[in-house]
């Protein structure tokens, strides 16, 4: 039977993010994606001024309301990027109406990067995204949104591998089965993951050769290969080794285009090898 998802994060109408990467990829990779925006925007808040911004905190009830009405279940829940950190508390409504105990709930914690939280975020975000870990079976948060999450320091001159399992342990210990850090790097040519679930005593560490640049919509590409993969039946670390491979092609293809970096990565020509890499 064909795998069902629900992805709850904002909408761009210009550059590659969020839904607009969400919604193809799990598509591509055979997954019924059903969407449910929680802003809207003329283009992502990154090397773009001037952007509109309409936060929908007032439709996410509602349409989760309705929508359990049809009577579907959903074999994952994914959010992403909130307008705010009041919006947790819609969320999880969200997940209560629409979530059972089989659901995937996959949380990309997404408000910071570079040390910092991102342009629109408030001050309670990180308390509030916690919220959502607690109720996650897997999180993917980069390095900056792991520290803020844990009320750490960003490694600004660089992290150990002591510094990230004491990340990764404190990230299980919110309650998730399964932690990925995105952004780990322990030398200046590579750049990967860390990978912890509950039965593992330390993480497992993954990596490729690090591009120059600041590549948007990276982070959601990644995400979303990765459920990808789980909702293909591979286990976390094989899930994000594909995940991780193919954001690598992506950004590469993208270098070679010579597209300015703004719009976000061309993640559209790897999606033949996605379904390839399922089968």
């Amino acid at each position: 039977m064909q795998k069902r998802a629900i992805a709850v994060h904002d909408i761009s109408c210009v550059g590659r993010c969020s839904l607009t990467v969400a919604l193809p990829i799990l598509s591509a990779a055979g997954v019924e994606t059903s969407i449910v925006p929680t802003a809207l925007l003329s283009t992502h808040t990154g090397e773009f001024t001037g952007y509109t911004y309409l936060d929908l905190s007032n439709q996410l009830l509602p349409i989760a309301d309705h929508l359990a009405t049809l009577g579907r279940s959903y074999d994952a829940f994914y959010s992403g990027y909130l307008a705010s950190g009041a919006q947790v508390d819609d969320v999880l409504g969200m997940m209560d109406r629409l979530c059972n105990e089989n659901t995937h709930i996959f949380v990309d914690p997404a408000f910071g990067d570079h040390g910092r939280m991102y342009s629109l975020m408030d001050a309670t975000m990180p308390s509030q995204m916690r919220r959502l870990c607690r109720r996650a079976r897997t999180i993917v948060p980069n390095l900056t949104e792991a520290c803020f999450l844990l009320d750490e320091p960003y490694p600004s001159e660089g992290c150990t591998p002591e510094l990230i399992a004491r990340l990764t342990s404190g990230l299980l210990a919110l309650g998730p089965e399964n932690v990925v850090i995105t952004d780990i790097a322990f030398s200046p040519e590579h750049t990967g993951l860390a990978i912890q679930s509950r039965h593992m005593p330390q993480p497992v560490f993954q990596f490729r050769s690090r591009f120059e640049g600041v590549f948007h919509g990276t982070g959601d590409v990644f995400a979303s290969l990765l459920l990808a993969g789980l909702m293909n039946n591979r286990t976390v670390q094989d899930a994000a080794a594909m995940a991780l491979a193919l954001t690598h092609d992506v950004i590469a293809l993208t270098l070679q285009d010579g597209q300015p970096l703004r719009y976000g990565v061309q993640f559209e020509k790897i999606l033949p090898q996605l379904w390839a890499k399922l089968q």
